[in-house]
């Protein structure tokens, strides 16, 4: 069977209000900041719903025993914000995550050749096999930043399958090179958009969701 990316945009009403105020051009940066970090809670919700490791124990009520299921705090959690956007998306995250360990990795993208460079690596040499890990990147433009990502986690040990990326906006190209590369991965943002500019921006997007959130 041929594995295929699956990308999930949840119908939720919060995350559809916060993705309106996020895309607004008049929106002030502090309101983006907020946005960004309901986006970020919000669609870390939905992708952990069937992901977060667990395990089942008996607990005795007030009135008798029963059978209980916890977040099982043995298995690790990585968030991976990817720099510096994905921050605006890490507090977000973080509120529901509260146990998971936080790696950074910066990425800028060559504005002429549109190809990613990391100029920030906080990875470990090896990540444990059994690492549960959530990127966050608000916007999934060539899909050159998460593949670069996704193929230098991989490297030192992660199961793709095991990843879940959340993102405000997604276009097709993105979802195409990751699909390609990384099709057991699974994807959860707030809007798919349909194209690119000539500029390698997503139409018609957020804008620059770093510059955005930190009023650069």
């Amino acid at each position: 069977m041929t594995l295929q990316l699956r990308v999930y945009v949840p119908p939720h009403p919060l995350i559809k209000h916060w993705l309106g105020i996020a895309r607004d051009q008049s929106t002030p940066s502090t309101l983006f900041r907020s946005a960004m970090v309901e986006l970020g809670r919000w669609l870390t919700y939905e992708a952990v719903r069937d992901w977060l490791p667990t395990m089942d124990m008996d607990v005795q009520t007030p009135l008798s025993p029963c059978p209980a299921t916890f977040v099982n705090p043995e298995v690790p959690i990585a968030v991976i914000p990817i720099l510096r956007a994905g921050l605006g998306l890490l507090e977000g995250a973080q509120t529901l995550l509260p146990l998971a360990s936080t790696y950074h990795v910066g990425v800028v993208r060559n504005e002429e050749t549109l190809e990613p460079s990391v100029y920030l690596n906080k990875f470990p040499e090896q990540f444990h096999p059994e690492t549960r890990v959530l990127i966050t990147d608000p916007m999934l433009a060539t899909g050159g930043t998460i593949v670069a990502v996704m193929e230098d986690i991989t490297q030192r040990g992660i199961d793709p399958a095991l990843v879940r990326i959340i993102s405000v906006v997604a276009a097709p190209a993105a979802l195409k090179k990751l699909g390609s590369a990384f099709p057991s991965a699974i994807v959860y943002s707030a809007g798919i958009d349909p194209e690119l500019n000539e500029k390698g921006y997503i139409v018609p997007g957020l804008g620059d969701a770093g510059d955005r959130t930190f009023g650069t």
